[in-house]
């Protein structure tokens, strides 16, 4: 790995607690470069979900600095993280949240409605967000004219998972973060997606934090992270107490 590659994550001394005089969070240091494809590894209740929270400016630290693409979100106050992260940072849900109402390409357009960034990034190509959306999905083999204008109720969980991708792709956000997306797909779809998922991130010249607790799948990745070894909270808990306090 080049060491011009500047740092879009970095994480020191931050600890988080749910609840006053609990830490369940308790890493030193992360560190992530621009342009990596990082998988953070850890088993349920381990604490995947809430280290994404940090990341992305939806939870705040009780202590330390959460540094993204150079700020220190977690002091910006709720409105500026919220702002920040409709522009910097595309999330791929473990669920993926996509509203059911709504039409295949609506669902993956919607972001640019919040992210003024992406919303110029998008006209800075010379198309317009139907265009990209359209150009994403069939990136991601969603190729069907007719299924993308159906809501997206009707399609299978694989087909709702690219389009949950494509959500968070489009207007090449700085930093992408998966959670879970592939739980609910067999092995084979898994790498597939997966697969795709770094091409159009590389594209972009994004940056990928994944998250699972697959194994399996760490060696497609540039670096594995195992959440447990970094995290000194986790070192000095039963997994059984993690299991209650942490998600």
């Amino acid at each position: 790995m080049s060491s011009l590659r500047q740092p879009v994550i970095h994480l020191k001394g931050v600890q988080f607690g749910w609840k006053p005089g609990t830490v369940v969070l308790d890493i030193p240091e992360l560190l992530v470069n621009q342009g990596e494809k990082v998988f953070i590894r850890g088993p349920s209740g381990s604490g995947k979900t809430t280290l994404l929270g940090l990341l992305g400016g939806v939870l705040t630290p009780v202590a330390g600095d959460v540094s993204v693409l150079g700020n220190d979100i977690g002091r910006f106050s709720s409105a500026r993280r919220d702002h920040f992260r409709a522009d910097h940072i595309g999330f791929i849900f473990q669920m993926f949240n996509l509203i059911p109402y709504l039409s295949v390409i609506e669902n993956v357009t919607l972001p640019l409605g919040f992210a003024r960034k992406r919303r110029e990034s998008v006209q800075s190509m010379g198309v317009d967000a139907g265009q990209e959306a359209i150009r994403l999905l069939n990136h991601l083999e969603l190729t069907d004219t007719q299924l993308l204008q159906r809501p997206v109720t009707e399609l299978s969980i694989g087909q709702q998972q690219r389009v949950a991708a494509a959500r968070a792709l489009i207007g090449r956000p700085e930093l992408v973060i998966a959670d879970e997306p592939t739980s609910a797909l067999d092995s084979d779809t898994r790498e597939a997606f997966i697969r795709l998922l770094f091409t159009e991130c590389e594209a972009a010249g994004s940056t990928l934090v994944f998250v699972s607790h697959d194994s399996a799948l760490e060696a497609l990745f540039d670096r594995s992270v195992a959440l447990n070894e970094i995290n000194r909270a986790s070192q000095h808990r039963p997994l059984s107490a993690e299991v209650s306090e942490v998600v």
